[in-house]
């Protein structure tokens, strides 16, 4: 490789990485200027679908039915509660926190098309939907 060209490639790289050092310094400051929102779990998710119904399970262990909050967006569901943490006495120790406590946050995208939920339920730690396609 020739000096001139090594020197070119040197230059191009070297300008390639100060881009990319100014566009993550823009990105950082962008960050800071958006409001933060708090961290949410997102719980997992099943879907089943029959013809023109599709059922939905998402798993909120600890949520109760009159808290969790159901909203059809464009592209699809979603679903939203907040658990709090099991009261412990004072002298107890946690060994081992597997369970999710806090905000629960789960957006689904369904196939295309618009649905209106005609059965939901809270069983067993699992919120149960039972959507159906619309007519256009």
């Amino acid at each position: 490789m020739n000096i001139n060209r090594r020197k070119s490639w040197m230059w191009a790289e070297a300008c390639a990485l100060l881009d990319e050092a100014e566009r993550k310094h823009r990105r950082f400051f962008e960050l800071l200027a958006v409001p933060s929102v708090s961290p949410a779990w997102e719980p997992p998710a099943d879907i089943f679908t029959d013809g023109s119904e599709l059922q939905v399970v998402v798993a909120l262990p600890g949520a109760h039915a009159e808290d969790v909050a159901v909203q059809m967006t464009p592209t699809g569901l979603q679903i939203e509660t907040n658990v709090p943490p099991q009261a412990l006495h004072a002298r107890m120790n946690v060994v081992r926190l597997e369970i999710p406590y806090g905000r629960m946050r789960r957006r689904i995208d369904l196939p295309p098309g618009h649905y209106a939920v005609i059965e939901r339920r809270l069983d067993r730690g699992c919120l149960f939907l039972r959507l159906t396609r619309e007519a256009p």
